[in-house]
Protein backbone atom coordinates (compact mmCIF):
# COMPACT_ATOMS: atom_id res chain seq x y z
CA UNK A 1 0.00 0.00 0.00
CA UNK A 2 2.99 2.14 0.94
CA UNK A 3 4.56 1.99 -2.62
CA UNK A 4 1.27 2.59 -4.33
CA UNK A 5 1.59 6.02 -2.56
CA UNK A 6 4.77 6.80 -3.44
CA UNK A 7 3.92 6.55 -7.50
CA UNK A 8 0.73 8.78 -6.75
CA UNK A 9 2.81 11.40 -5.20
CA UNK A 10 5.09 10.80 -7.88
CA UNK A 11 2.67 11.73 -10.58
CA UNK A 12 0.98 13.90 -9.06
CA UNK A 13 4.30 15.80 -8.61
CA UNK A 14 5.09 15.86 -12.30
CA UNK A 15 1.24 17.12 -13.29
CA UNK A 16 1.59 20.17 -11.01
CA UNK A 17 4.95 20.68 -12.61
CA UNK A 18 3.10 21.43 -15.77
CA UNK A 19 1.46 24.84 -15.69
CA UNK A 20 -1.42 25.15 -16.91
CA UNK A 21 -0.71 28.68 -18.07
CA UNK A 22 2.81 28.27 -19.53
CA UNK A 23 0.79 25.40 -22.26
CA UNK A 24 -0.82 27.98 -24.08
CA UNK A 25 1.72 30.80 -23.99
CA UNK A 26 4.32 28.17 -25.49
CA UNK A 27 1.78 27.62 -28.51
CA UNK A 28 1.38 31.18 -29.13
CA UNK A 29 5.45 31.90 -29.50
CA UNK A 30 5.61 28.99 -31.71
CA UNK A 31 2.43 30.35 -34.19
CA UNK A 32 4.56 34.47 -34.04
CA UNK A 33 7.48 32.33 -34.91
CA UNK A 34 5.74 31.02 -37.83
CA UNK A 35 4.20 34.16 -38.84
CA UNK A 36 6.99 36.17 -38.38
CA UNK A 37 9.01 33.98 -40.87
CA UNK A 38 6.10 33.93 -43.27
CA UNK A 39 6.13 38.08 -43.02
CA UNK A 40 9.86 38.44 -43.67
CA UNK A 41 9.89 35.64 -46.61
CA UNK A 42 6.97 37.85 -48.22
CA UNK A 43 8.76 41.07 -47.27
CA UNK A 44 12.01 40.00 -48.68
CA UNK A 45 10.63 38.10 -51.85
CA UNK A 46 8.73 42.34 -52.21
CA UNK A 47 12.21 44.02 -51.34
CA UNK A 48 14.09 42.02 -53.92
CA UNK A 49 11.06 42.40 -56.74
CA UNK A 50 11.56 46.40 -55.78
CA UNK A 51 15.00 46.04 -55.77
CA UNK A 52 15.14 44.51 -59.44
CA UNK A 53 12.05 46.82 -60.36
CA UNK A 54 13.97 50.17 -59.16
CA UNK A 55 17.58 49.52 -60.02
CA UNK A 56 17.87 46.82 -62.26
CA UNK A 57 14.72 47.40 -64.69
CA UNK A 58 14.37 51.02 -64.42
CA UNK A 59 15.76 52.43 -67.24
CA UNK A 60 13.59 49.94 -69.58
CA UNK A 61 10.44 50.45 -67.33
CA UNK A 62 10.70 53.97 -67.14
CA UNK A 63 11.17 53.91 -71.37
CA UNK A 64 7.87 51.76 -71.63
CA UNK A 65 6.24 54.17 -68.90
CA UNK A 66 7.03 57.07 -71.42
CA UNK A 67 5.78 55.25 -73.84
CA UNK A 68 2.60 54.36 -72.35
CA UNK A 69 2.03 57.77 -70.97
CA UNK A 70 3.88 60.67 -72.81
CA UNK A 71 3.58 60.97 -76.21
CA UNK A 72 6.88 62.67 -77.62
CA UNK A 73 7.39 64.93 -80.82
CA UNK A 74 9.89 67.06 -82.46
CA UNK A 75 8.78 70.46 -83.15
CA UNK A 76 11.59 72.99 -85.25
CA UNK A 77 12.67 75.99 -83.51
CA UNK A 78 11.71 79.77 -84.28
CA UNK A 79 13.59 80.27 -87.40
CA UNK A 80 15.98 83.06 -87.52
CA UNK A 81 14.60 86.47 -89.76
CA UNK A 82 16.08 87.08 -92.83
CA UNK A 83 16.07 91.59 -93.73
CA UNK A 84 17.63 93.04 -96.21
CA UNK A 85 20.48 96.31 -95.94
CA UNK A 86 17.21 98.81 -95.10
CA UNK A 87 16.17 95.99 -91.90
CA UNK A 88 12.95 95.52 -93.88
CA UNK A 89 11.66 91.85 -93.09
CA UNK A 90 12.58 89.41 -96.35
CA UNK A 91 11.73 86.31 -94.44
CA UNK A 92 9.80 85.72 -91.43
CA UNK A 93 7.70 82.88 -89.20
CA UNK A 94 4.08 82.98 -88.48
CA UNK A 95 2.67 81.07 -86.13
CA UNK A 96 0.45 78.12 -87.28
CA UNK A 97 -1.23 74.94 -86.01
CA UNK A 98 -0.73 71.09 -87.32
CA UNK A 99 -3.15 68.51 -86.60
CA UNK A 100 -1.62 65.12 -84.78
CA UNK A 101 -3.00 62.07 -83.29
CA UNK A 102 -2.49 59.09 -81.28
CA UNK A 103 -3.77 56.41 -83.58
CA UNK A 104 -2.91 53.60 -80.93
CA UNK A 105 -6.11 55.76 -78.60
CA UNK A 106 -8.45 56.16 -81.29
CA UNK A 107 -11.02 52.94 -81.40
CA UNK A 108 -13.02 54.10 -84.75
CA UNK A 109 -11.29 55.81 -87.43
CA UNK A 110 -13.80 55.88 -89.82
CA UNK A 111 -16.66 58.53 -87.59
CA UNK A 112 -13.43 60.41 -86.74
CA UNK A 113 -11.87 60.96 -90.61
CA UNK A 114 -15.48 61.88 -91.76
CA UNK A 115 -15.89 64.75 -89.48
CA UNK A 116 -12.02 65.98 -90.25
CA UNK A 117 -12.08 65.46 -93.75
CA UNK A 118 -14.05 68.36 -94.95
CA UNK A 119 -11.61 70.62 -93.34
CA UNK A 120 -8.39 69.28 -94.04
CA UNK A 121 -6.96 68.96 -97.54
CA UNK A 122 -6.88 65.41 -97.24
CA UNK A 123 -9.68 62.41 -98.33
CA UNK A 124 -11.76 61.29 -95.73
CA UNK A 125 -10.28 57.52 -97.36
CA UNK A 126 -7.01 58.87 -96.68
CA UNK A 127 -6.84 59.63 -93.46
CA UNK A 128 -8.95 56.72 -92.32
CA UNK A 129 -5.94 54.80 -94.00
CA UNK A 130 -2.95 56.76 -92.49
CA UNK A 131 -4.59 56.03 -89.16
CA UNK A 132 -5.08 52.48 -89.74
CA UNK A 133 -1.90 51.48 -91.19
CA UNK A 134 0.02 53.29 -88.36
CA UNK A 135 -2.42 51.12 -85.73
CA UNK A 136 0.24 50.89 -83.14
CA UNK A 137 1.93 54.52 -83.00
CA UNK A 138 1.82 56.91 -80.44
CA UNK A 139 2.03 59.81 -82.74
CA UNK A 140 1.48 60.91 -86.09
CA UNK A 141 0.96 64.35 -87.96
CA UNK A 142 -2.40 64.31 -89.45
CA UNK A 143 -1.58 68.34 -91.39
CA UNK A 144 0.46 70.17 -90.64
CA UNK A 145 0.80 74.26 -90.57
CA UNK A 146 -2.85 74.92 -91.41
CA UNK A 147 -3.87 78.74 -91.52
CA UNK A 148 -5.93 80.22 -88.93
CA UNK A 149 -9.49 79.80 -90.29
CA UNK A 150 -9.24 76.05 -90.37
CA UNK A 151 -7.26 75.32 -87.49
CA UNK A 152 -10.13 77.55 -85.56
CA UNK A 153 -12.76 75.27 -87.34
CA UNK A 154 -10.74 71.61 -86.44
CA UNK A 155 -10.77 72.94 -82.78
CA UNK A 156 -14.60 73.69 -82.51
CA UNK A 157 -14.61 69.95 -84.45
CA UNK A 158 -12.07 68.83 -81.55
CA UNK A 159 -14.08 70.13 -78.57
CA UNK A 160 -17.21 69.21 -80.02
CA UNK A 161 -16.73 65.64 -80.24
CA UNK A 162 -14.48 64.87 -77.29
CA UNK A 163 -11.39 63.50 -78.95
CA UNK A 164 -8.17 63.53 -77.09
CA UNK A 165 -6.55 60.95 -78.94
CA UNK A 166 -6.15 64.28 -81.86
CA UNK A 167 -5.26 67.58 -81.13
CA UNK A 168 -3.95 70.50 -82.39
CA UNK A 169 0.21 71.74 -81.62
CA UNK A 170 1.82 74.88 -82.33
CA UNK A 171 4.47 75.65 -85.01
CA UNK A 172 5.90 78.76 -86.85
CA UNK A 173 5.31 78.68 -90.37
CA UNK A 174 8.10 79.91 -92.71
CA UNK A 175 6.53 83.46 -94.36
CA UNK A 176 7.88 85.80 -97.36
CA UNK A 177 6.17 89.32 -96.61
CA UNK A 178 7.34 90.71 -99.86
CA UNK A 179 5.45 87.38 -101.85
CA UNK A 180 7.43 87.02 -105.01
CA UNK A 181 10.12 89.84 -104.80
CA UNK A 182 13.88 88.81 -104.06
CA UNK A 183 12.28 84.73 -104.37
CA UNK A 184 15.24 83.75 -106.41
CA UNK A 185 17.76 85.02 -103.63
CA UNK A 186 15.61 83.58 -100.43
CA UNK A 187 14.70 80.67 -101.68
CA UNK A 188 12.58 78.49 -99.76
CA UNK A 189 12.18 76.10 -96.89
CA UNK A 190 10.20 72.59 -96.34
CA UNK A 191 7.41 71.62 -94.39
CA UNK A 192 9.72 71.36 -91.13
CA UNK A 193 11.52 74.67 -91.91
CA UNK A 194 14.59 73.30 -93.31
CA UNK A 195 15.97 75.16 -95.80
CA UNK A 196 16.50 74.02 -99.60
CA UNK A 197 16.60 76.37 -101.96
CA UNK A 198 18.57 79.82 -102.46
CA UNK A 199 20.10 81.06 -98.84
CA UNK A 200 17.48 79.45 -96.91
CA UNK A 201 19.69 76.32 -97.76
CA UNK A 202 23.14 78.12 -98.10
CA UNK A 203 22.94 79.63 -94.23
CA UNK A 204 20.31 77.04 -93.08
CA UNK A 205 23.12 75.80 -89.65
CA UNK A 206 22.69 79.42 -88.83
CA UNK A 207 18.86 80.27 -89.29
CA UNK A 208 17.90 76.80 -87.97
CA UNK A 209 18.12 77.04 -84.38
CA UNK A 210 17.74 74.15 -81.93
CA UNK A 211 15.39 71.64 -81.58
CA UNK A 212 13.60 71.04 -78.38
CA UNK A 213 10.64 67.88 -77.73
CA UNK A 214 6.69 68.37 -77.23
CA UNK A 215 5.81 66.13 -74.69
CA UNK A 216 2.24 65.28 -74.79
CA UNK A 217 1.16 63.72 -71.04
CA UNK A 218 -1.91 60.90 -71.58
CA UNK A 219 -3.49 58.69 -68.76
CA UNK A 220 -3.68 54.68 -68.59
CA UNK A 221 -6.74 55.00 -71.57
CA UNK A 222 -4.70 57.24 -73.48
CA UNK A 223 -6.73 60.10 -72.93
CA UNK A 224 -4.64 63.61 -73.39
CA UNK A 225 -3.84 64.81 -69.79
CA UNK A 226 -1.23 68.03 -70.74
CA UNK A 227 1.40 69.42 -73.47
CA UNK A 228 4.30 70.76 -72.27
CA UNK A 229 6.20 72.25 -74.85
CA UNK A 230 9.45 73.34 -73.81
CA UNK A 231 11.63 76.76 -75.07
CA UNK A 232 13.10 76.09 -77.93
CA UNK A 233 16.95 78.12 -79.26
CA UNK A 234 15.73 80.64 -82.05
CA UNK A 235 17.84 80.63 -85.43
CA UNK A 236 20.49 83.12 -86.19
CA UNK A 237 19.22 85.92 -87.98
CA UNK A 238 20.98 86.86 -91.92
CA UNK A 239 21.41 90.89 -92.63
CA UNK A 240 21.08 91.17 -96.74
CA UNK A 241 23.45 93.48 -99.37
CA UNK A 242 20.03 93.16 -101.47
CA UNK A 243 18.40 96.68 -101.08
CA UNK A 244 14.47 95.11 -101.26
CA UNK A 245 13.44 98.80 -102.97
CA UNK A 246 15.82 98.08 -105.57
CA UNK A 247 15.30 94.64 -106.15
CA UNK A 248 11.48 95.41 -106.96
CA UNK A 249 12.44 97.88 -109.69
CA UNK A 250 14.68 95.39 -111.11
CA UNK A 251 11.93 92.78 -110.97
CA UNK A 252 9.59 95.18 -112.25
CA UNK A 253 11.32 96.30 -115.21
CA UNK A 254 12.48 93.10 -116.13
CA UNK A 255 8.77 91.96 -116.16
CA UNK A 256 7.95 94.64 -118.50
CA UNK A 257 11.20 93.85 -120.66
CA UNK A 258 9.75 90.02 -121.03
CA UNK A 259 6.32 91.35 -122.06
CA UNK A 260 7.50 94.00 -124.18
CA UNK A 261 9.68 91.35 -125.93
CA UNK A 262 7.69 87.81 -125.39
CA UNK A 263 11.23 86.84 -124.40
CA UNK A 264 11.80 83.45 -122.73
CA UNK A 265 13.74 84.58 -119.52
CA UNK A 266 15.36 87.89 -118.53
CA UNK A 267 18.30 87.87 -115.99
CA UNK A 268 19.65 91.30 -113.98
CA UNK A 269 21.87 91.45 -111.54
CA UNK A 270 23.32 94.66 -109.37
CA UNK A 271 26.48 94.92 -107.42
CA UNK A 272 28.25 97.82 -105.61
CA UNK A 273 31.70 97.47 -108.09
CA UNK A 274 33.86 98.88 -105.47
CA UNK A 275 32.82 96.20 -102.40
CA UNK A 276 31.05 93.24 -104.36
CA UNK A 277 27.85 93.68 -102.66
CA UNK A 278 25.13 92.64 -104.60
CA UNK A 279 22.43 94.60 -104.75
CA UNK A 280 19.33 93.44 -106.24
CA UNK A 281 19.71 89.91 -108.27
CA UNK A 282 16.63 89.09 -110.48
CA UNK A 283 15.05 86.51 -113.02
CA UNK A 284 11.58 86.08 -114.86
CA UNK A 285 9.67 83.35 -115.21
CA UNK A 286 9.33 83.94 -111.19
CA UNK A 287 7.43 82.65 -108.62
CA UNK A 288 5.83 82.96 -105.30
CA UNK A 289 7.92 81.43 -102.24
CA UNK A 290 5.21 81.02 -100.10
CA UNK A 291 3.89 78.35 -102.42
CA UNK A 292 6.93 76.81 -103.62
CA UNK A 293 5.62 73.56 -104.54
CA UNK A 294 2.69 74.97 -106.55
CA UNK A 295 5.86 76.43 -108.97
CA UNK A 296 7.63 74.60 -111.61
CA UNK A 297 11.43 74.47 -111.93
CA UNK A 298 12.55 76.07 -114.52
CA UNK A 299 10.39 79.40 -112.75
CA UNK A 300 12.76 78.58 -109.46
CA UNK A 301 16.12 78.56 -111.21
CA UNK A 302 18.35 81.08 -110.92
CA UNK A 303 19.56 81.87 -114.07
CA UNK A 304 22.05 84.82 -112.76
CA UNK A 305 24.34 82.48 -111.90
CA UNK A 306 23.41 78.34 -112.92
CA UNK A 307 23.10 79.44 -116.49
CA UNK A 308 25.55 79.61 -118.87
CA UNK A 309 25.83 81.62 -122.31
CA UNK A 310 28.03 82.84 -124.89
CA UNK A 311 28.35 87.05 -123.71
CA UNK A 312 29.26 87.69 -127.32
CA UNK A 313 30.40 91.23 -128.01
CA UNK A 314 30.61 92.15 -123.84
CA UNK A 315 33.55 90.27 -124.07
CA UNK A 316 35.42 92.42 -125.94
CA UNK A 317 36.25 94.67 -123.06
CA UNK A 318 38.34 91.77 -121.71
CA UNK A 319 40.05 91.49 -125.06
CA UNK A 320 40.73 95.52 -124.68
CA UNK A 321 41.68 95.55 -121.49
CA UNK A 322 44.37 92.71 -121.83
CA UNK A 323 45.69 94.15 -125.37
CA UNK A 324 46.01 97.72 -123.56
CA UNK A 325 47.52 96.23 -120.16
CA UNK A 326 50.25 94.22 -123.06
CA UNK A 327 50.89 97.28 -124.80
CA UNK A 328 50.32 96.07 -128.19
CA UNK A 329 47.88 98.54 -128.79
CA UNK A 330 47.09 101.95 -128.15
CA UNK A 331 43.44 103.94 -128.07
CA UNK A 332 44.18 105.52 -131.30
CA UNK A 333 46.19 102.93 -133.22
CA UNK A 334 44.09 102.33 -136.54
CA UNK A 335 42.74 99.01 -138.07
CA UNK A 336 41.47 98.39 -141.69
CA UNK A 337 37.96 96.54 -141.80
CA UNK A 338 37.11 97.50 -145.06
CA UNK A 339 36.00 94.27 -146.54
CA UNK A 340 33.35 93.64 -143.68
CA UNK A 341 34.80 90.28 -142.90
CA UNK A 342 37.81 88.23 -142.06
CA UNK A 343 39.10 84.59 -142.82
CA UNK A 344 40.74 82.49 -140.03
CA UNK A 345 41.13 79.36 -140.25
CA UNK A 346 38.93 78.84 -143.32
CA UNK A 347 35.87 80.20 -141.75
CA UNK A 348 35.11 84.39 -142.56
CA UNK A 349 33.85 86.01 -139.39
CA UNK A 350 32.05 88.98 -140.49
CA UNK A 351 30.86 92.54 -139.29
CA UNK A 352 27.09 93.08 -138.92
CA UNK A 353 28.21 96.24 -140.32
CA UNK A 354 30.08 97.92 -142.68
CA UNK A 355 33.17 100.09 -141.55
CA UNK A 356 36.05 101.47 -143.12
CA UNK A 357 39.22 102.62 -140.80
CA UNK A 358 38.51 102.42 -137.35
CA UNK A 359 40.32 103.15 -134.38
CA UNK A 360 41.05 100.75 -131.49
CA UNK A 361 38.67 102.05 -129.13
CA UNK A 362 36.13 102.95 -132.08
CA UNK A 363 36.34 98.92 -132.40
CA UNK A 364 34.71 98.58 -129.35
CA UNK A 365 32.66 101.41 -129.72
CA UNK A 366 31.16 99.97 -132.78
CA UNK A 367 31.54 96.29 -131.75
CA UNK A 368 33.55 95.42 -134.79
CA UNK A 369 34.10 91.77 -135.61
CA UNK A 370 36.45 91.84 -137.82
CA UNK A 371 38.45 94.55 -135.44
CA UNK A 372 38.22 92.64 -132.56
CA UNK A 373 39.43 89.56 -134.30
CA UNK A 374 42.83 91.46 -135.61
CA UNK A 375 43.26 92.51 -131.72
CA UNK A 376 42.98 89.42 -130.46
CA UNK A 377 45.60 87.80 -133.46
CA UNK A 378 48.14 90.28 -132.23
CA UNK A 379 47.52 89.51 -128.35
CA UNK A 380 47.54 85.57 -128.49
CA UNK A 381 45.90 82.78 -127.72
CA UNK A 382 48.38 82.15 -124.50
CA UNK A 383 48.31 85.58 -123.55
CA UNK A 384 44.00 86.21 -124.04
CA UNK A 385 43.56 83.03 -121.81
CA UNK A 386 45.57 84.08 -119.50
CA UNK A 387 43.36 87.65 -119.18
CA UNK A 388 40.33 85.73 -119.93
CA UNK A 389 41.14 83.41 -116.16
CA UNK A 390 42.36 86.35 -114.50
CA UNK A 391 39.06 88.32 -115.64
CA UNK A 392 37.15 85.37 -113.20
CA UNK A 393 35.70 83.29 -116.57
CA UNK A 394 36.35 79.31 -116.11
CA UNK A 395 36.32 79.90 -112.65
CA UNK A 396 33.13 80.37 -109.58
CA UNK A 397 32.74 83.63 -108.12
CA UNK A 398 32.57 81.46 -104.66
CA UNK A 399 29.17 83.85 -103.78
CA UNK A 400 27.22 82.63 -100.77
CA UNK A 401 24.57 81.12 -103.20
CA UNK A 402 24.12 77.40 -104.18
CA UNK A 403 24.32 75.90 -107.24
CA UNK A 404 26.77 77.93 -108.98
CA UNK A 405 28.05 76.83 -111.96
CA UNK A 406 31.94 77.25 -113.10
CA UNK A 407 31.98 78.27 -116.97
CA UNK A 408 33.48 76.66 -119.64
CA UNK A 409 36.63 78.03 -120.96
CA UNK A 410 39.17 75.42 -122.35
CA UNK A 411 43.10 75.83 -122.21
CA UNK A 412 44.34 76.75 -125.50
CA UNK A 413 46.36 73.20 -126.00
CA UNK A 414 42.81 72.29 -126.50
CA UNK A 415 41.52 75.07 -128.91
CA UNK A 416 41.07 74.79 -132.72
CA UNK A 417 42.30 77.03 -135.64
CA UNK A 418 39.33 79.13 -134.97
CA UNK A 419 39.33 79.31 -131.58
CA UNK A 420 40.99 82.85 -131.02
CA UNK A 421 39.06 84.08 -133.12
CA UNK A 422 35.80 83.21 -131.83
CA UNK A 423 36.61 83.88 -128.02
CA UNK A 424 37.90 87.44 -129.64
CA UNK A 425 34.18 87.87 -130.19
CA UNK A 426 32.72 86.18 -127.24
CA UNK A 427 31.96 82.56 -128.76
CA UNK A 428 33.57 79.15 -127.52
CA UNK A 429 33.19 80.28 -123.65
CA UNK A 430 30.23 79.54 -121.50
CA UNK A 431 30.03 82.04 -118.72
CA UNK A 432 27.60 83.55 -116.32
CA UNK A 433 25.66 86.86 -115.90
CA UNK A 434 27.33 87.09 -112.29
CA UNK A 435 30.94 86.47 -114.07
CA UNK A 436 30.30 89.02 -116.80
CA UNK A 437 28.93 92.12 -114.32
CA UNK A 438 32.34 91.03 -112.00
CA UNK A 439 34.35 91.84 -114.72
CA UNK A 440 33.07 94.89 -115.44
CA UNK A 441 33.23 95.91 -112.02
CA UNK A 442 36.59 95.17 -112.27
CA UNK A 443 37.48 97.45 -114.52
CA UNK A 444 35.00 100.25 -113.14
CA UNK A 445 36.57 100.11 -109.63
CA UNK A 446 40.05 100.28 -110.91
CA UNK A 447 41.67 96.87 -111.44
CA UNK A 448 40.48 94.91 -108.89
CA UNK A 449 38.59 91.82 -108.89
CA UNK A 450 35.68 91.53 -106.55
CA UNK A 451 34.34 88.81 -104.47
CA UNK A 452 30.73 89.10 -104.49
CA UNK A 453 28.69 88.88 -101.30
CA UNK A 454 24.41 88.23 -100.85
CA UNK A 455 24.70 88.54 -96.64
CA UNK A 456 26.51 90.53 -95.08
CA UNK A 457 26.08 90.47 -91.50
CA UNK A 458 24.79 87.69 -89.31
CA UNK A 459 23.01 88.27 -86.23
CA UNK A 460 22.22 86.11 -82.91
CA UNK A 461 18.96 86.17 -81.70
CA UNK A 462 20.07 88.42 -78.58
CA UNK A 463 21.26 90.84 -81.43
CA UNK A 464 25.18 90.04 -81.18
CA UNK A 465 27.17 89.97 -83.97
CA UNK A 466 27.97 86.05 -85.23
CA UNK A 467 29.79 86.38 -88.60
CA UNK A 468 30.29 89.93 -90.70
CA UNK A 469 31.42 89.58 -94.08
CA UNK A 470 33.46 92.79 -95.07
CA UNK A 471 34.53 93.40 -99.06
CA UNK A 472 37.69 90.96 -100.36
CA UNK A 473 39.71 91.47 -103.64
CA UNK A 474 40.37 88.28 -104.84
CA UNK A 475 43.48 89.64 -106.98
CA UNK A 476 44.77 93.05 -109.51
CA UNK A 477 43.86 92.05 -112.89
CA UNK A 478 44.91 95.05 -114.99
CA UNK A 479 46.47 98.48 -113.47
CA UNK A 480 44.43 101.29 -112.78
CA UNK A 481 45.56 103.12 -115.62
CA UNK A 482 44.71 100.43 -118.11
CA UNK A 483 41.11 100.22 -116.25
CA UNK A 484 41.13 104.14 -116.61
CA UNK A 485 41.54 103.97 -120.75
CA UNK A 486 38.92 101.11 -121.04
CA UNK A 487 36.60 102.91 -119.23
CA UNK A 488 36.61 105.99 -121.50
CA UNK A 489 36.16 103.93 -124.67
CA UNK A 490 33.07 102.15 -122.91
CA UNK A 491 31.81 105.62 -122.52
CA UNK A 492 31.61 106.16 -126.35
CA UNK A 493 29.93 103.40 -126.54
CA UNK A 494 26.41 104.94 -125.35
CA UNK A 495 27.43 108.05 -126.93
CA UNK A 496 26.60 109.20 -130.58
CA UNK A 497 28.23 106.13 -132.91
CA UNK A 498 28.16 103.75 -130.46
CA UNK A 499 26.13 100.85 -130.37
CA UNK A 500 24.13 101.90 -127.22
CA UNK A 501 22.56 105.31 -127.38
CA UNK A 502 19.88 103.91 -125.94
CA UNK A 503 21.32 103.64 -122.34
CA UNK A 504 21.90 107.08 -122.31
CA UNK A 505 21.20 108.82 -119.14
CA UNK A 506 20.77 112.49 -118.53
CA UNK A 507 22.67 113.91 -115.82
CA UNK A 508 24.92 110.79 -115.58
CA UNK A 509 28.07 109.34 -117.74
CA UNK A 510 27.31 105.65 -118.36
CA UNK A 511 30.22 103.33 -119.38
CA UNK A 512 28.83 99.57 -120.93
CA UNK A 513 29.06 97.40 -123.54
CA UNK A 514 25.99 95.67 -125.79
CA UNK A 515 25.89 92.01 -126.76
CA UNK A 516 24.44 90.31 -129.00
CA UNK A 517 24.67 86.14 -129.23
CA UNK A 518 23.65 83.54 -130.96
CA UNK A 519 22.69 80.28 -129.43
CA UNK A 520 24.55 77.37 -130.47
CA UNK A 521 22.14 74.63 -131.91
CA UNK A 522 23.73 71.32 -130.34
CA UNK A 523 21.23 69.23 -132.59
CA UNK A 524 21.94 71.25 -135.39
CA UNK A 525 25.28 71.41 -134.82
CA UNK A 526 25.73 75.09 -135.89
CA UNK A 527 24.52 78.71 -134.62
CA UNK A 528 20.77 79.82 -134.64
CA UNK A 529 19.52 81.86 -137.05
CA UNK A 530 16.75 82.99 -135.16
CA UNK A 531 17.73 82.31 -131.68
CA UNK A 532 19.48 85.38 -129.45
CA UNK A 533 20.76 86.29 -126.32
CA UNK A 534 20.62 89.95 -126.05
CA UNK A 535 22.61 91.65 -123.43
CA UNK A 536 23.95 95.02 -121.92
CA UNK A 537 26.26 95.64 -119.08
CA UNK A 538 27.97 98.67 -117.74
CA UNK A 539 28.80 101.19 -114.58
CA UNK A 540 27.43 104.42 -113.53
CA UNK A 541 28.33 107.01 -113.46
CA UNK A 542 30.99 106.55 -115.21
CA UNK A 543 33.77 108.50 -113.59
CA UNK A 544 32.69 107.38 -109.99
CA UNK A 545 30.76 104.18 -110.14
CA UNK A 546 28.11 103.49 -107.71
CA UNK A 547 26.00 100.83 -109.60
CA UNK A 548 27.27 98.22 -111.67
CA UNK A 549 24.61 96.38 -113.69
CA UNK A 550 23.70 93.55 -116.07
CA UNK A 551 20.60 92.84 -118.16
CA UNK A 552 20.17 89.48 -120.30
CA UNK A 553 16.88 88.88 -122.12
CA UNK A 554 17.26 85.89 -123.52
CA UNK A 555 15.23 85.05 -126.85
CA UNK A 556 13.70 87.98 -127.43
CA UNK A 557 11.28 88.38 -130.63
CA UNK A 558 10.90 91.09 -132.49
CA UNK A 559 14.95 92.24 -132.93
CA UNK A 560 17.88 90.80 -131.11
CA UNK A 561 20.77 93.37 -130.93
CA UNK A 562 21.31 94.54 -127.00
CA UNK A 563 21.47 98.03 -127.64
CA UNK A 564 17.51 97.70 -128.32
CA UNK A 565 16.53 94.94 -126.13
CA UNK A 566 18.82 95.14 -123.28
CA UNK A 567 19.98 98.47 -123.09
CA UNK A 568 16.50 100.86 -122.59
CA UNK A 569 16.06 97.95 -119.61
CA UNK A 570 19.34 99.15 -117.74
CA UNK A 571 18.79 102.97 -118.39
CA UNK A 572 15.26 102.25 -117.30
CA UNK A 573 16.63 100.22 -114.17
CA UNK A 574 19.27 103.03 -113.26
CA UNK A 575 17.07 106.30 -113.68
CA UNK A 576 14.48 104.88 -110.77
CA UNK A 577 17.52 103.60 -108.70
CA UNK A 578 19.23 106.87 -108.72
CA UNK A 579 15.83 108.44 -107.85
CA UNK A 580 15.18 105.83 -105.34
CA UNK A 581 19.03 106.54 -103.64
CA UNK A 582 19.16 110.32 -104.51
CA UNK A 583 21.90 110.17 -106.35
CA UNK A 584 22.46 113.48 -108.02
CA UNK A 585 23.10 114.29 -111.75
CA UNK A 586 27.12 113.98 -112.68
CA UNK A 587 26.30 116.71 -115.00
CA UNK A 588 24.15 119.38 -115.68
CA UNK A 589 22.93 118.77 -119.53
CA UNK A 590 22.03 122.47 -119.54
CA UNK A 591 25.64 124.10 -118.99
CA UNK A 592 26.39 121.27 -121.51
CA UNK A 593 24.92 122.46 -124.57
CA UNK A 594 25.24 125.99 -123.39
CA UNK A 595 29.10 125.78 -123.53
CA UNK A 596 29.27 123.84 -127.03
CA UNK A 597 27.13 126.94 -128.34
CA UNK A 598 29.87 129.56 -127.24
CA UNK A 599 32.46 127.14 -128.35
Amino acid sequence: MRKRKNVGRVETRKLWDEDPVKIPLQKSRKRALVLSTVILFCFAVVSLRLVNLMVFDHDKLSRRAAQQYIREKILQPQRGMIWDRRMKEMAANVESNSLYAVPSAIENTRDLTRELAPLTRISSKKLNMALLRKKHKDFIWLERKMDRETSLEVRKLLDKMGYDAVGLLPEAKRYYPKGRTGSHLLGFTNIDNSGIAGLELTYNEYLKGEVRNVSVGTDARGNRLSSSIKEAVSGNNLILTIDEGIQYIVERELTDAMAEWQAKAAVAIMMNPMTGEILAMANRPTYDPNAAGKSRDYARRNRAITDLFEPGSTLKTVLAAAALEEGIVRPHDKFDVSKGYIVVGGKPIRDTHRNEILTFQEIIQRSSNVGAVQVGLKLGKEKYYQYVRKFGFGEKTEIDYPGEVRGILRRPDAWSGTSLAALSIGQEIGVTPLQVLRAYAAIANGGALMKPYIVSDIISPEGKIVKSVKPHIERQVVSGRTASTVKDILKMVVEEGGTAKRAYIEGNLVAGKTGTAQIFDHKAGQYSKDKFISSFVGFVPADSPRIALIVVVYEPEGDSYGGIVAAPVFRKIIEHTFSYMNVPMERDENQIILVNKTR
